[in-house]
């Protein structure tokens, strides 16, 4: 089946399951659809082979099994599919959002722009009507002040006069477009920071919200907010982990709570529980933010008031990239205000997921199946483990890094989301990982265990353990986002990507770079170098031919250059070489040692003479 024909299928699946579900009651986005279909696929337990072209009994039973699986509410793997397509649907980044922020406010500003930039006024009337648009921009580019209300217009428009009076609309006029939209952008801040510094003079600006005092309220009651969801689903996953445990140590616990669908949720609170990590770090990077922009509003306002005090005359130099400062910090404070609702709609929206485990177990309930149960948190497994490491000597072949050995040791990426590589494939669980155990580098990538003897067992063979992890992502498709798996499962797109339900279903699209070049001139040129179509050019070309006419060459040779020619000849350069020859040796042989006795003579007229050899002998 081509490619075309694959995505044609899907759309036609994917319609059809949307068609059954809204039938049902439940108005489902293609996006959700197209993730559940490639999830059944992947599903083994539902025998699909992706290497195999769909039969029509193969259509129809896709469609029924992800139509029951979408209307099952009561499952917690639906609500983590459903957490994830929402969060990755609308989710953004600080500079992601705020780039879209900018771009929208500029949208819906540039039909005024292209008023002012467009507008040839000749007469008086002309002139005053344009300077009121400008007024309207300079008031709708920072949004402070609503443009129905009289006393902001007049406000903004003394703030406009006092920089831009209507009598420079001359010299405005006669702008380029560009250096037009430039100039407005420059007058909507000056206007804005002298407005901001009436307001801190109590002379005006009683439209202004006092954003800093709103950020310093709001900030923490978010933080709170998204604190509470944590320590909420922190508990849930410290019971179920305790309670899945227990299952399997005893049989009957097991029979006991094998209906609660534990794994499920237990998944359900740590994808949860990641988002709202996300979240909360977010809303920590604002707090900083806004403590230093506090700071250096403070700064610039000051200053401001030093430079301006009771003058009557002020250098623009000076104070107008005071003012323009202003502006930009408070600029800053309102993409902070709109990060901080963009944040706080976002972990309200999420708790929407999360609901499903009061349904499941409820307090009562759980409470009671946790009697005689030891529920131990994320903190106090890796506490136990503080003392226990890997010994490097027990393998040959594998790297293992620790925090004394590693530069960075903190910033490695984990994989599976710093939960224990040994504890999801082969008990189902995410405990977590304790990197002073010992970071196992396999293939480029680092994973980290929940105990000694899981990364002794994980080591042997790492391959089969990341295979099992990857079949059971396949049996529960939310693992795959919350374990971080998408290079595993690279043709299952991210949702954001899938948004049209156009991605291939069977096979991974096959994609290359690739480039082309078109050459500029195909036929060769024929233009004429030599062609002049000035007259004069021509004349100078001919009188200086009739000249040439007249001209002779002539040459000689004198005795200095007679038979002299340039030579060269090529050597070979010599090589350093060495040769050996002679060899120093030495050999050791004895001291010679002989002494004499009765040289000198004695009491008897006769010398008696006794020799003595004590050399030693060559063998010895």
């Amino acid at each position: 089946m081509s490619c075309d024909q694959t995505e044609t299928l899907l759309k036609k699946i994917i319609r059809k399951i949307g068609q059954e579900c809204a039938a049902q009651g439940q108005t489902l986005s293609e996006t959700l659809v197209a993730f559940m279909v490639k999830a059944v696929v992947l599903d083994p337990r539902n025998y699909f082979n992706v290497d195999r072209i769909l039969t029509k009994k193969d259509v129809q039973n896709l469609i029924q099994l992800c139509v029951t699986r979408l209307l099952d509410t009561t499952n917690p793997s639906l609500s983590t599919i459903k957490m994830q397509v929402y969060f990755d649907m609308n989710y953004a980044n600080r500079a992601e959002l705020l780039s879209e922020q900018h771009r929208v406010l500029e949208g819906k500003l540039a039909p005024v722009v292209r008023g002012i930039t467009d507008s040839h006024p000749r007469v008086q009337a002309e002139m005053e009507s344009v300077y009121r648009t400008i007024v309207s921009y300079v008031l709708l580019s920072f949004g402070l002040g609503s443009p129905t209300d009289i006393e902001v217009v007049r406000e903004v428009t003394a703030a406009l006069q006092s920089v831009f009076p209507q009598t420079e609309m001359i010299t405005f006029i006669s702008l380029s477009k560009k250096k037009k939209e430039q100039q407005l952008k420059n007058l909507a801040m000056l206007v804005t920071g002298i407005r901001l510094y009436n307001k801190e003079c109590g002379k005006g600006g009683s439209s202004i919200d006092d954003l800093p005092a709103v950020l310093n309220e709001a900030i923490p009651s978010a933080t709170q907010t998204v604190d509470e969801g944590l320590n909420m689903c922190r508990r849930l996953a410290h019971q179920y982990t305790a309670l899945l445990e227990s299952m399997q140590e005893d049989q009957h616990r097991y029979t006991q709570l094998s209906s609660f669908k534990l794994k499920e949720a237990l998944f359900n609170v740590r994808q949860y529980e990641a988002f709202l990590c996300i979240l909360l770090s977010d809303a920590i990077r604002s707090a900083q933010e806004v403590e230093k922009m506090n700071v250096e509003f403070g700064a610039t306002m000051e200053q401001l008031k030093n430079t301006v005090q009771n003058k009557v005359s002020i250098d623009t130099k000076e104070v107008f990239p005071l003012f323009v400062a202003l502006s930009n910090l408070w600029s800053s404070f309102q993409d902070e205000i709109l990060l901080l609702s963009f944040l706080t709609n976002m972990a309200n929206n999420l708790q929407q997921f999360s609901e499903i485990q009061s349904q499941l177990l409820p307090e009562d309930m759980l409470t009671s199946l946790l009697e005689g149960v030891t529920v131990k948190s994320d903190e106090e497994r890796i506490r136990e483990t503080m003392g226990t490491r890997v010994n490097v000597s027990d393998f040959k072949n594998q790297e293992w890094l620790f925090p004394e050995t590693t530069d960075n040791f903190d910033q490695l990426l984990i994989q599976y989301h710093g939960f224990c590589a040994h504890a999801i494939g082969v008990k189902g669980l995410t405990l977590p990982g304790n990197p002073a155990i010992g970071i196992l580098k396999h293939k480029e990538r680092c994973y980290v265990f929940s105990s000694k003897e899981a990364a002794y067992i994980f080591a042997q063979d790492p391959d089969k353990f990341i295979q099992l992890n990857v079949e059971k992502a396949k049996e529960h498709a939310e693992l795959i986002q919350l374990l971080e798996l998408c290079h595993q499962f690279e043709y299952l797109a991210p949702y954001a990507q899938a948004r049209n339900a156009d991605k291939g279903l069977m096979k991974p699209t096959t994609k290359c770079d690739s480039s082309t070049q078109t050459d500029t001139h195909i036929l060769p040129p024929t233009i004429v170098t030599s062609y002049e179509w000035n007259e004069w050019e021509l004349r100078r070309k001919a009188i200086k031919l009739a000249n040439l006419r007249r001209k002779l060459t002539h040459a000689m040779q004198t005795d200095l250059s007679h038979m002299r020619r340039e030579n060269s000849t090529q050597v070979y350069l010599p090589k350093d070489v060495s040769t050996q020859t002679k060899r120093d040796n030495s050999s050791n042989v004895p001291r010679p040692q002989v002494f004499l006795e009765g040289l000198r003579g004695g009491s008897s007229p006769t010398t008696h003479m006794v020799k003595v050899d004590l050399t030693r002998a060559v063998d010895e």
